[in-house]
């Protein structure tokens, strides 16, 4: 039997709600307003900044400085490409970690997991060596391959976790039938975890396209990403906060109107098997 709930209860936790909600959008909605300012406008005082005239001016200077389109299409190339890479490795192995029995699955998670907490700039060097020796700096190639490295610990471990939920019982029935291996994991297993690893592919686009070190340390032009096309309005002068406000915007703009429309898919997929 369900446990009543008091109206007060809802209404202060739908209150906390809606003030957390509201301080972690504030950051996007003040670079927002920002972005609607002049340069001049934009160092004033909150007050001031909000009474003074809004203009497109800085999204104009922007594009007419940085070729924005170009980075766009690096992030989409960089992020879908990595993500698509690490499910081709990820399915096999979380399939393997998922069904075939063995003692140490979940010690070698742990450690996969555990190089997530290396920080970045401990490999930085032998990592930029590889890459110069390969020839593979300021190329797309060679971000898609380091970004699919970071992030596979992620995907390996999420689709391990959904595909738990999935009874073997299934897949043994189709072995049964005649599958074969390949059958049984691309015509049994993954039609089932879809709403599983449709969570883990927006949520490795979305780790994807917003990593910065990588991109700044292994581009220069060619390849850069849109976490470098804001870097690019950082100078020693001073920083422009209007224009790189703007460039914030146009770099999130994409990533959030892709979490909004699917966020029911997202939390789908993240709650995937929470509920027996």
């Amino acid at each position: 039997m369900a446990r009543a709930v008091s109206t007060q209860r809802k209404t202060i936790t739908t209150a906390v709600a809606w003030l957390l909600g509201l301080m972690m959008f504030f950051p996007i909605l003040w670079i927002a307003i920002l972005s609607l300012k002049t340069e001049g406008d934009a160092i004033r005082a909150p007050i001031e900044v909000l009474s003074s005239v809004w203009t497109f001016e800085s999204f104009g200077a922007v594009q007419q400085r940085s070729d924005y389109l170009k980075h766009f299409t690096n992030s989409v190339v960089i992020s879908f490409g990595s993500t698509f890479l690490g499910l081709l490795i990820a399915i096999p192995a979380a399939w393997a970690m998922a069904f075939v029995p063995g003692k140490r699955t979940k010690d070698v998670l742990m450690w996969m997991l555990s190089t997530k907490m290396l920080p970045p700039v401990g490999v930085l060097v032998p990592i930029y060596l590889i890459f110069r020796d390969a020839e593979l700096l300021d190329t797309r190639v060679g971000l898609v391959f380091v970004l699919m490295m970071i992030n596979l610990p992620i995907i390996i471990w999420m689709l391990y976790t959904y595909f738990r939920e999935i009874p073997g019982e299934i897949l043994e029935a189709a072995r049964m039938d005649g599958a074969s291996l390949r059958e049984e994991v691309f015509f049994v297993l993954m039609p089932m975890a879809i709403p599983g690893m449709a969570s883990t592919v927006l949520l490795n686009v979305i780790l994807a396209w917003n990593e910065a070190f990588w991109t700044l340390n292994l581009t220069a032009a060619d390849a850069a990403p849109l976490t470098a096309f804001i870097a690019s309005y950082s100078s020693p002068e001073g920083l422009f906060y209007a224009k790189l406000s703007a460039a914030s915007i146009m770099a999130i703009a994409p990533i959030l109107i892709m979490g909004w429309f699917s966020q029911k898919q997202l939390v789908r997929g993240l709650t995937f098997g929470a509920v027996k």
